[in-house]
């Protein structure tokens, strides 16, 4: 039996509920990393530097595959330190829970379902 509209505006208040009160248990439950995103930026950097010296070391050395892998690890850490500085943090104000909570729901929905008719 399919929820009515009622039980589905409800529910959809449950979930925003619970995702401004206690946005850890939601990230748990939903399976999102937990690291913060200062310490992937960190890594990001860490990266880059680890990179740079390999770049350099092969540089100094004339051994073209250590400096390919050197590009490789800078070129990572810039791509890890970046992307976490785009990305907005979990529950953040300001930011569109349209997204998060229909594809939460949608998977609710879709366990609802699993159980229910099969």
């Amino acid at each position: 039996m399919p929820l009515s509209e009622h039980e589905k505006k409800l529910l959809a208040e449950m979930e925003e509920a619970l995702s401004v009160d206690d946005p850890r248990l939601v990230s748990t439950l939903t399976g999102r990393a937990r690291t913060p995103a200062k310490s992937r930026i960190l890594l990001g950097l860490a990266l880059l530097a680890l990179g740079l010296i390999t770049l350099l070391s092969g540089l100094i050395s004339q051994t073209i595959p250590l400096g390919i892998l050197g590009f490789i690890i800078a070129l990572s850490g810039v791509v890890l330190a970046i992307s976490n500085l785009a990305t907005p943090q979990f529950g953040a104000p300001g930011k569109s829970t349209k997204a998060k909570k229909s594809g939460w729901s949608a998977r609710l929905e879709e366990r609802w379902d699993r159980r229910n008719y099969e």
